[in-house]
Order: C-alpha cells, then structure tokens, then sequence
C-alpha cells in the first residue's frame, strides 16, 4: 500500500514537471520589450546605485562624506551615460538637444527615484521607480511592499 502512494506520488510530480512541455507554453529567450543600449543599461545601473546611496545614507550605513562623493561620483556616471544616450538617440533621429536638457532630465529622474523610495513604490525587483497608488511595478509587474500595497491586499482579497 505505501509503495502504491510513492509511486501516484512520484507520478504527480513528473506530471507537474513535464506539464508545461506539453501544454504548449513558451517562454521566449528574448525580451519582447525595447532592449537596453549600453548607455541606457549603464544610466539606469547609475540610478539603482544612487537610489541605493541614497537609502544607506538615510539608515545610517554611510558618513557624510562618504556619501557626497559617492552621490558625486554616481551622479557624474549617470550624467555621461544620459549624454551618450542622447548622442544616440540624436544620431538616429538627428534631433538636436541642449546640455541643460540633459542635466535638467537627469534630475527628474533622480527626483522620481527619491519619490519612489519615500512613497515606498520602488520596485524590489529590478530597481523601477513607481507612482504612489501604483499596487504593482510598471516594469516588472510583481507586488509592490507599500504601505498602500499592504492595506489593500486584504481588501482585494474579500
């Protein structure tokens, strides 16, 4: 009787294992999404690292010092990977852009990055800032941890 169950079991779980082979499912090994250039990874892997300075200065984990060079230094990085991403983008449309452009839309999106960290809407996973009422990630689509996030969970489940 008991090797009856192991074996029902150990056919379950080849079951579920091979299931997905044979329900025809495919998961693609290409984004379907716009790829990243180098430039555009390197922008968005500058912001995630100030976004991350930002929070281990706020909790105590770096000095003052500390963390106005590496805010400069990160800022600085982000900074040349906007410019050639704009290079890029000017090339290929050949739209001309002013430097102040630059400066003035590495800011928001700093200033959305540091919005996203208070209202608690930053994305776990892969880094996205977020709006406040957001209750997923726009990016990645898992779960957000806000407090908003939290409460209506219980609500949407009822």
């Amino acid at each position: 009787m008991i090797l009856l169950g192991a074996v029902l079991v150990a056919a379950a779980v080849v079951l579920y294992v091979v299931q997905p082979v044979f329900s025809g499912e495919k998961a693609p090994l290409v984004s379907l999404d716009e790829e990243f250039t180098e430039a555009e990874a390197r922008r968005h892997l500058s912001l995630v690292a100030l976004r991350d300075v930002e929070y281990d200065f706020a909790t105590g984990k770096i000095d003052e010092r500390d963390y106005r060079r590496l805010r400069d230094e990160l800022a600085r990085e982000a900074l040349d990977a906007l410019h050639e991403v704009r290079r890029s983008r000017e090339q290929t449309e050949s739209a001309p852009t002013a430097q102040d452009t630059l400066a003035d839309d590495l800011e928001q999106e700093i200033a959305a990055y540091r919005a996203a960290l208070r209202a608690g809407t930053m994305c776990d996973r892969c880094g996205s800032p977020n709006p406040a009422e957001a209750l997923f990630c726009a990016a990645c689509g898992i779960r957000l941890e806000s407090e908003r996030g939290e409460e209506a969970a219980p609500a949407a489940q009822g």
